[in-house]
């Protein structure tokens, strides 16, 4: 199991692109503003997206994508969210106000996008790629995702606060190799990131007391403009755990 990073910012500007990740050729966690850089064949492959919430700088190229490949290409594309996501993405986007609702064209019947709920801790399987819904901690329904390719597992935490279920999952799993954890603010907002549900350097040392094993992990989502100040934030706080920033393009292989 291939897994590229397409974007991993907390927003854009520059080569800044927010969250999404390809996993092998046909499968999308979150659809951030990376998925913009994939080819139209690239784009054409994709079959699922799973989707961790319903904020925009995750879910702001699922419209765009489904509006480019429609034309070509027969077979359905299917949205893995959880029923709230789910309705929150109907109510907001697909509503014909913002976006056509193409979960009813080319009729109900037979959509070109079709929605399959997720529930924490069922595992989907996709020939082998064994996908399962982690706990989250966030402003609006929110979920992780952990991918088992049977030899290894990673996590990656979507947007999350302090979630003890969160590591009750994480610490259940035992070929955890990598967890990819968002921290969005630094020290100096811990207000603003307490108001909005996201750690910040501090807090996530106190979450990552929790982690009973030993994956690799990597820091993502952070603020444009302010990573730098982040990570040194984190470097300094690690106390021997070697924490490293998530970068765009970076593969993992499961």
């Amino acid at each position: 199991m291939q897994v590229r990073i397409l974007g991993c910012s907390g927003g854009i500007g520059g080569n800044l692109r927010t969250t999404s990740i390809l996993v092998d050729d046909d499968i999308l966690i979150d659809a951030g503003t990376g998925v913009a850089d994939l080819s139209i064949e690239a784009m054409m492959a994709i079959d699922h997206i799973f989707v961790t919430h319903s904020h925009l700088d995750h879910i702001a190229c699922i419209p765009l994508l489904v509006d480019t490949v429609i034309g070509m290409r027969e077979k359905h594309i299917t949205v893995h969210a959880t029923c709230e996501t789910w309705k929150i993405l109907k109510d907001h986007i697909f509503n014909w106000k913002i976006w056509p609702d193409f979960s009813v064209i080319p009729d109900e019947v037979d959509p070109f996008l079709r929605h399959q709920e997720i529930r924490l801790g069922e595992t989907i399987d996709l020939n082998g790629c064994k996908i399962t819904p982690v706990p989250a901690n966030h402003t609006v329904p929110a979920v992780g995702f952990q991918l088992d390719s049977g030899r290894a597992s990673l996590v990656f935490t979507g947007d999350t606060t302090s979630c003890d279920p969160l590591w009750e999952a994480l610490n259940r799993i035992g070929n955890l190799k990598y967890l990819i954890i968002e921290t969005a603010f630094g020290n100096g907002e811990a207000a603003l990131a307490q108001l909005s549900h996201h750690l910040y350097p501090s807090l996530l040392f106190e979450e990552l007391k929790k982690l009973e094993s030993s994956p690799e992990i990597f820091v993502t989502h952070l603020k444009p403009g302010e990573e730098s100040e982040i990570m040194r934030q984190v470097s300094n706080g690690a106390m021997g755990i070697n924490l490293q920033p998530l970068m765009p393009q970076q593969t993992f292989i499961l």
